[in-house]
């Protein structure tokens, strides 16, 4: 470990809020040339003897993985544990890259009855995403074109949670009827456009909740993603007759796109499987020509009924997602690891639902050069999770209940090689062994605290 003997640390000033001392070796360039100070391992972080499960990279087992600075350094079947600066016993714990919640509404604000944009409906990211392993979010349709620009500086902007977006083909963003109805404010090219500017950002096209059986939509959408090169997102909205799948899946979306909230069975919406359960046959046609299915648990969007006649029968989403709101997350939803969690007590296993989390929404979305596995030089997004066995019960849209055996919970999450959640302080010293000197306080503050002279 990190051994400081140098004078200079008895001074608050120099740590900046009495920095911990295992974060020092981030400031290795600028002293090593002090005396008395050993910065002689290899690597910041290792996490030790957890179970890797990295679908990329065909890595299913036991094995040390070693972060430096922002980037994973070395995966090997032992790298010893005084090479690295914070050694973390991951032994009995799985060890994933970073989730990525494809689908989630995050461009929250104070915009009442505004829906999903720059509203109460939607929540700031931090709270709810990195405590279950999830270090990327995907705001799916919360802006269009015209308030991408305040999504970004409210949301993207401020948060610690890598942040994405589905843009909305509505300019308006999804602010609700009568915004979503509008056909004349679904503008194919200034959508593009707008994902033109910010493609750092902007990773997909997303249509939503549209009511009536009119195709433009759809088209309008389609055509925004040709243009931009990114794939679409399609909630079918609501319509009597219902819009055919078979025709959304085989004639209108491209190889890549998506179809959110697979699960559902809702009025207006057609469902995947038929009254009897049956699995209808072109959904598998469908993820055969390329179409994505998405979970999007949501509010109102997952019934045991269809998941498990689906699973049944062989189909697989092939991601997972939690469509996160104010709606579902005190619902039947709760989280993307609670999500995670149904389906391993459906029958898939945990290495395809981590697959489904992390290495298939980072090739969906075209961020798979550093995101979605643990190759060495990838960036350092990682999750260590739980696996509890025991019975727990699991909730769908409609509150019927489902009792598993499994429970997945995050013990550490890891982005950018920082360590922002801790559940038991395991990448932590304990308080005896290290001394780190008082916070300095705020200097506003500290006149009223200091005895007068």
């Amino acid at each position: 470990m990190l051994e400081v003997s140098c004078s200079i640390f008895s001074k608050p000033e120099f740590l900046d809020f009495a920095m911990p001392i295992f974060k020092l070796r981030r400031l290795a360039p600028f002293l090593l040339v002090l005396p008395g100070l050993s910065l002689a391992e290899d690597y910041d972080i290792l996490l030790k003897g957890g179970h890797v499960i990295d679908a990329k990279n065909d890595r299913n087992g036991v094995f040390d993985v070693a972060i430096n600075d922002d980037r994973i350094a070395a995966v090997e079947r032992s790298i010893p544990a005084s090479q690295a600066g914070i050694v973390v016993d991951a032994s009995g714990l799985y060890v994933t890259p970073g989730l990525i919640d494809l689908h989630v509404h995050v461009f929250w604000g104070t915009r009442d009855g505004n829906y999903l944009a720059n509203s109460f409906n939607s929540l700031p990211p931090d709270g709810f995403t990195l405590q279950h392993g999830v270090t990327t979010a995907v705001d799916a349709g919360g802006p269009g074109w015209r308030n991408f620009e305040l999504f970004k500086k409210q949301t993207i902007d401020t948060s610690k949670t890598r942040i994405k977006a589905f843009l909305n083909i509505v300019g308006a963003g999804m602010a609700g009827d009568p915004q979503e109805q509008d056909l004349y404010d679904m503008d194919a090219r200034l959508t593009a456009m707008k994902a033109y500017e910010f493609p750092e950002y902007i990773v997909g096209i997303k249509l939503a909740h549209f009511k009536g059986p009119d195709w433009r939509p759809v088209k309008r959408a389609v055509e925004a993603g040709q243009w931009a090169n990114i794939p679409v997102m399609i909630d079918f909205g609501r319509a009597q007759p219902t819009l055919s799948i078979k025709r959304l899946f085989l004639e209108e979306l491209n190889p890549g796109d998506l179809f959110t909230h697979c699960f559902a069975d809702a009025w207006g919406r057609e469902s995947i499987v038929d009254r009897s359960g049956k699995l209808k046959p072109f959904v598998m046609e469908a993820i055969d020509r390329g179409i994505i299915m998405d979970v999007g648990h949501g509010g109102g969007s997952f019934r045991w009924n269809v998941a498990t006649a689906a699973l049944e029968q062989g189909m697989r989403p092939q991601t997972i997602s939690t469509d996160l709101h104010t709606g579902s997350i005190n619902a039947g939803m709760k989280n993307q690891l609670n999500v995670m969690s149904k389906l391993l007590n459906l029958g898939m296993s945990l290495e395809e639902v981590v697959e489904a989390s992390t290495w298939n929404p980072a090739q969906v979305i075209k961020i798979e050069k550093e995101l979605g596995h643990l190759s060495v030089g990838a960036l350092a997004d990682v999750a260590v999770l739980r696996r509890r066995e025991g019975t727990f019960g699991f909730i769908d849209v409609a509150r019927t209940r489902l009792d598993g055996k499994y429970l997945l919970e995050c013990e550490l999450t890891i982005l950018d090689g920082e360590v922002v959640w801790d559940r038991n302080g395991m990448a932590s010293p304990s308080w005896e062994e290290v001394d780190i000197p008082p916070s300095p306080g705020r200097p506003e503050v500290q006149q009223f605290i200091d005895p007068p002279k």
